[in-house]
C-alpha cells in the first residue's frame, strides 16, 4: 500500500508556552492528512455520508512522541492503510520534519483506528464495499 504524503507548516497557534508543537495538535495534523488521502482517492466524506447515511469516527488512537516541531518547521504528515476491516480501518501516521536525514526527523508516528457508523444512531455498520475496494487499491 502507498504512503499518502500531507505537508504542514507550524503556526503560533500550533505550539505551546515553551515553542514547541502542542502534543493534541499532532492528532489534528493526523486529521487532515487522513481527510486529505481520502479525497485524493475520490472519497468525500461529506458526499459520503449524503450517498450512504454512513460516517468515518475514530475509536482508537495510540501515539509516540520522538522530537519537538517548532514554529515555522515544515512537516510531512503521511498516512497508510495498515489494515482494512469490514467496519474498521487501522492507519499507520507519522509526522516528519522536512529536511531532514533519513529516519532523523520522526517527531510523533502513531497508530489510528477509525470505525464505519451509521451517521443517525452513531452505530458501527459496514464500510460500503466500494469505498472498502477503493482504500485498498
Amino acid at each position: 500500500m502507498t504512503t499518502f504524503e500531507f505537508p504542514v507548516r507550524i503556526y503560533w497557534e500550533d505550539t505551546d508556552a515553551g515553542g514547541i508543537v502542542f502534543y493534541a495538535n499532532y492528532l489534528k495534523f493526523f486529521e487532515r492528512a487522513r481527510t486529505e488521502w481520502l479525497r485524493s482517492l475520490g472519497v468525500n466524506q461529506q458526499a459520503l455520508r449524503e450517498r450512504t447515511g454512513g460516517l468515518f469516527v475514530v475509536s482508537e488512537a495510540s501515539l509516540k512522541y520522538h522530537r519537538p516541531a517548532r514554529l515555522d518547521d515544515e512537516l510531512v504528515v503521511t498516512a497508510r492503510l495498515q489494515e482494512a476491516g469490514r467496519a474498521s480501518l487501522l492507519l499507520r501516521q507519522q509526522a516528519h520534519l522536512v529536511g531532514q536525514a533519513p529516519g532523523q526527523g520522526l517527531c510523533c508516528e502513531g497508530s489510528i483506528r477509525i470505525g464505519w457508523v451509521d451517521a443517525d444512531r452513531m452505530r458501527p455498520a459496514r464500510i460500503p464495499e466500494d469505498i472498502v475496494q477503493r482504500l485498498s487499491a
